[in-house]
Order: structure tokens, then C-alpha cells, then sequence
């Protein structure tokens, strides 16, 4: 069976990989001259299967309204003249009850325990050595208020079969001592030590690898143009070659047996194309990658600091430090007075838990913290969108919001056995199957 995949992050990747496993014959396609280029590129590095709770919880509107206006905060909603984004907004809000909260952390749970058992598969397979550590996930609180709420999610997440457990300021500087410094602001935290983390980037392009080593087309620095429907079936694939200034190449046609749609954030303009109707809307992240300066005193237990709501992963002689969400369009500038205010927040943040251990200079300071903005492809559920829309041959993989990295290795085997006709073994709830909680519905067209 020939199938193409539109998108070369890692759920669009790890799809290709299980689609070449199972014997089909696999075409990739994306606009970056590589692989990993887009939302995959500098995300915050943790496989956090036991920290997914969703966005939408019962507090989230009046903590929405309360940060409006702060530009350091965690989430910001920009209100933009656009439908797609009120209509995002009104299902979220639908969702910030303690019902659907609960609903929503069971599908994401086993979504990420099945993910996890995947990639470590993978990489036994592989052998890509990406930065990986093994450490587990530490989330550390600076107020009594939210640690006390901690042990709620703990219970929900070990109802759920996640073995995170509530420790003491004290057991987590023995599990974490970088923080030492930074001890008597924290109030206590959590851990789980399965979780773990790595450079998504760096895995993504050697599972590439890998894929065209077995026989995979990719089509690197390529436009898809529009999906061809006859009927109610996708008929073939237009592209065409990226070129500087938009001139001098034709559009070119391409058939398969199924198309997958994994784009991110722009997996839903190119489904609506066709009649289907994603909730997608892209959620603006930033990161920042420091080198070190004291290589000794930064942490190898990748974090989580509740106060600002980041999470920080060692990789190598660098610490990856990311979060904060912003819904303010397709806006990617890095340039903007309220961007810098985000990246430089990371800075100083930074700075303030592990004081001197990074170089968080400024470019204009004589630093180069690298930092970096990607569209994250959020769901007003944060549950993805896997499986079969009512368009024939189009299938999708999208919707991971700030998850990718956690759910890609399973989000990809799971849709690659869906393909194949095969039922993935995990209670999720697939598109186009009966038993799903959703199903893609497509408009006429």
C-alpha cells in the first residue's frame, strides 16, 4: 500500500516509520529543507507521560481573564479577528469543568503510557542516541497554596495507573541538589521517576534517516499546495518545489493509497480544504537553549517550575529551557516587545533558580541563548485527533498541542495500525472507529 505523509515533525516521522514496519511503501513531504524543522525543533524535551494534565480545568477562565494582560504570562490569550480562534476558545471554555477534566486525562494517560512503551521500543530498535536521560520528571512549587493542590493531581494521575508521587522540599533537593540555591523558595513538589527526557530535534532527523535508509521518498523543501477530492475520496496530492521569490516551478501531482495528514497547526486550513473540520488552533511556545557555564551545578533531572510554569531539560552541554502559551494567531516574530518580554523572562528566570550556571546573556550582552518560537497545534481537550476522517484515503495525526514530543512514537504506530487494519491496544478514542469518542465529520463540498 502506498501512502504519503504531509509533515516531517516527529508524529509525522514515527508514522512513516511503523507505515515502512508494516510494509508499505511510505512518501514524506514538508516545506523545511530537514526534518524536525517546525514545532519539533527546540520543544522543552520532556517525555512527560505522568504531567499531561489538559489546559481546560475548572480555574483556567479566571486565570485566563486574570493574565490578559501580563505579558510574562503563562497563558495569554490575544483576542484577533478570527472566528477559528473564538470558536477554539467557546469549546475550551466548555471543557473547564471537573468532569470533562477527568475525561480528558484518561484518554491522554494511556495515549502516553502506549507512547512511552513505543519510543523506548524504538530506540532498542534503532539504537538513535538523541541526549536521552533516564532521570524521571521533578515539578517543584514556591507556594503553599499549589502544593497543597498537588496531591489532588497526584491521586487523579495514580488513579490512572501513573506512579508520580508528592515529596517534601527536602526529598526533592536529594533528588534534584541543583536547586540547592534555590531550596528555601520551594515549598515541595512531586516526581515521577519514569518519565524521562532528550532532544526531539535530534531524534526526529535520525528516525528520517533511518526511514530513507529503508526505502522512504522524501520530498524536502516542498509546498503541498491542495488536497484533489473526486467525490468523497482524496484523488492525489498537489506540490510543488519551494523556490525563493515564488517563480519558475510547476505544481506536480501525487497518488497514493492513503494520504495522512500530520502538518500540526496546519493540518487543520489543509483539512478544511476538503470539509474537514479540525479544532485546531496554534498555541505560540517559546524555549530557550543556554549553554553552561558550570556543567556540574545544572540539573540531570529534567523539571517543572510551577511559579512560571516552565519546564527546563538538560541536553548535553546545554539546558533547554521552554513553556509559556500564547494564542495570538500564526504569529511566529520573535522580534516583538511582547515576544522579547517572553524570552527574556526565561532568562531571568533561570538565572533566578540556578544563578550563574548558564551563560543567560543577551545577543546584545554578548550571549547567544538561542531562542526559538513554535506553533503548538492545541485542542480545546489537548487530546489529539488520530485516525480516519469520512473523506476517503485522508487520514490525520494532529492536534498533540504541547504533547508532541511525549505522544509521537505512539501517535505514529497507533495510526500506522489503524492503516493496516489492525486495532492499537490502548483505550483511545480513535477517529472514524465506532467505538471512538470522536468522529471527523466532512461538510459537502
Amino acid at each position: 500500500m502506498k501512502t504519503i505523509v504531509l509533515g516531517a515533525g516527529i508524529i509525522g516521522i514515527s508514522t512513516a516509520w511503523h507505515l515502512l514496519e508494516r510494509g508499505h511503501e511510505v512518501i514524506v513531504i514538508d516545506r523545511q529543507p530537514d526534518a524536525a524543522l517546525e514545532t519539533s525543533f527546540a520543544n522543552a524535551a520532556q517525555i512527560s507521560v505522568s504531567y499531561c494534565e489538559p489546559w481546560a480545568n475548572r480555574e483556567a477562565p479566571l486565570k485566563a481573564l486574570k493574565w490578559m494582560f501580563d505579558k510574562e504570562a503563562p497563558l495569554l490569550f490575544r483576542p484577533q479577528m478570527d472566528w477559528q480562534q473564538w470558536r477554539w476558545g467557546l469549546q475550551f471554555l466548555a471543557q473547564c469543568n471537573d468532569a470533562a477534566f477527568e475525561r480528558n486525562v484518561a484518554q491522554i494517560v494511556a495515549l502516553g503510557a502506549y507512547s512511552h512503551a513505543a519510543l523506548k521500543d524504538l530506540v532498542s530498535t534503532t539504537g538513535i542516541e538523541y541526549n536521552r536521560l533516564e532521570r524521571g520528571i521533578a515539578h517543584f512549587y514556591t507556594d503553599q497554596k499549589s502544593f497543597d493542590a498537588a496531591g489532588h493531581a497526584v491521586e487523579l494521575m495514580r488513579k490512572h495507573g501513573v506512579q508520580r508521587r508528592l515529596v517534601s522540599r527536602d526529598e526533592l533537593l536529594k533528588i534534584e541538589p541543583a536547586f540547592k540555591a534555590y531550596g528555601d523558595k520551594i515549598t515541595g513538589g512531586t516526581y515521577t521517576s519514569t518519565d524521562e527526557s532528550g532532544d526531539a530535534r535530534v531524534f526526529t532527523q535520525e528516525l528520517a534517516r533511518r526511514c530513507a535508509a529503508r526505502g522512504a521518498q522524501f520530498l524536502y523543501g516542498h509546498d503541498v499546495l491542495r488536497l484533489n477530492k473526486i467525490g468523497n475520496a482524496i484523488d492525489s496530492v498537489a506540490v510543488m518545489a519551494c523556490q525563493p521569490g515564488g517563480r519558475g516551478k510547476k505544481d506536480f501531482i501525487l497518488k497514493a493509497d492513503a494520504v495522512v495528514v500530520a502538518c500540526g497547526s496546519y493540518s487543520a486550513p489543509l483539512l478544511r480544504s476538503v470539509g474537514v473540520d479540525l479544532p485546531i488552533y496554534p498555541g505560540k511556545g517559546y524555549s530557550a537553549t543556554f549553554p553552561l557555564l558550570r556543567p556540574e551545578g545544572a540539573p540531570m533531572v529534567s523539571t517543572i517550575d510551577d511559579g512560571k510554569k516552565i519546564a527546563m531539560s538538560r541536553l548535553g552541554n546545554f539546558l533547554r529551557v521552554a513553556g509559556t502559551i500564547e494564542l495570538n494567531g500564526w504569529d511566529l516574530t520573535l522580534d516583538s516587545s511582547l515576544a522579547r518580554a517572553r524570552c527574556h523572562m526565561l532568562s531571568r528566570r533561570i538565572e533566578a533558580i540556578l544563578p550563574g550556571v548558564c551563560d543567560t546573556r543577551t545577543p546584545e550582552e554578548g550571549g547567544n541563548p538561542q531562542y526559538w518560537t513554535g506553533l503548538r497545534p492545541a485542542t480545546p481537550t489537548n487530546i489529539p485527533f488520530i485516525g480516519r476522517t469520512r473523506v476517503g484515503k485522508l487520514w490525520v495525526n494532529a492536534g498533540h498541542g504541547t504533547l508532541g514530543w511525549t505522544h509521537g512514537a505512539g501517535s505514529g504506530k497507533a495510526l500506522a495500525e489503524l492503516i493496516s487494519g489492525q486495532v492499537p491496544a490502548m483505550n483511545f478514542g480513535f477517529c472514524g472507529m465506532e467505538q471512538g469518542h470522536r468522529t471527523l465529520t466532512a461538510k459537502a463540498a
